[in-house]
């Protein structure tokens, strides 16, 4: 055990000193970005084989990636490209600690929705008709967290009456069909408040085709959950959100073109 522990001193003290200090910049101090680069012009120079265009390069938030954003037909694709740009991922990649998916967000960030091409006739206007600053809001009168937006958009509109909340009726749950005919069929926003508070809504007294237009529409978005918003400027935004946040998030996502000043 002595002679072990001789070898190992000796081993010690025979290492440079340099290996014990403090790395400073440069390679090898900490992040692996600081010696790698890759402009768009070499990413479509590596990338040539796949038929698309090359619009923008940022490290990925997976080390020793590069995110390559690729326009192909008419869609612009995050695709991540290694350091040695000899490997290509195509595919979902999840970060563990929030459960994000960070491939389908850069997705949407990149291809935001064109809000003119939305159907938007049997939308429930909650608000002011002249607002200049509208949300689409898919929602379904059954789910819990819907109800729960829906109250924050109410109190939105005390504090904040220069946005709209255009309400498209989005029935997910197996019971949920019927209620929102019979709310369409009338087009209610008192049956949609009687329908979140848990109330047995009369039979529809008519049918509606826009129920299966809107659900196609929201597949062809990638929107599989209820609540989700539809900001001014495009980007999809799911799930509840209680007022200051709802509030930041729209004007975050608002240009500033239709932007007021706030109250």
């Amino acid at each position: 055990m002595k002679t072990l522990f001789t070898i190992i001193a000796t081993l010690i003290f025979a290492i440079p000193a340099a290996a014990f200090m403090p790395e400073g910049e440069g390679c090898g101090a900490g992040s692996c970005i600081n010696c790698h680069a890759l402009s768009k012009t070499e990413a479509n120079e590596v990338l040539k084989q796949i038929d698309g265009d090359v619009v923008g390069v940022t490290p990925a938030e997976v080390p020793g990636l590069w995110r390559v954003d690729m326009k192909m037909n008419d869609k612009t694709w995050p695709l991540y490209l290694d350091y040695s740009k000899s490997y290509l991922i195509s595919g979902n990649i999840i970060q563990l600690d929030n459960r994000q998916n960070l491939t389908e967000n850069h997705y949407r960030q990149l291809n935001p929705v064109d809000i003119s091409t939305l159907p938007l006739d049997d939308a429930l206007l909650l608000g002011d008709p002249q607002a200049k600053t509208k949300v689409v809001v898919f929602t379904d009168p059954h789910c819990p967290y819907c109800s729960k937006l829906h109250q924050e958009m109410k109190k939105a509109l005390d504090v904040r009456p220069d946005i709209a909340w255009l309400i498209k009726l989005m029935p997910l749950k197996k019971n949920s069909r019927e209620a929102v005919e019979t709310i369409l069929c009338e087009k209610s926003l008192e049956l949609l408040d009687a329908a979140f508070a848990g109330k047995q809504l009369a039979p529809p007294t008519c049918k509606n085709e826009s129920i299966d237009q809107t659900l196609q529409v929201a597949a062809g978005l990638g929107i599989r959950s209820t609540p989700t918003l539809i900001m001014p400027n495009g980007q999809i935004m799911p799930g509840y959100k209680q007022l200051d946040h709802l509030l930041k998030v729209v004007d975050e996502n608002t240009p500033a073109a239709e932007a007021l000043p706030k109250n």
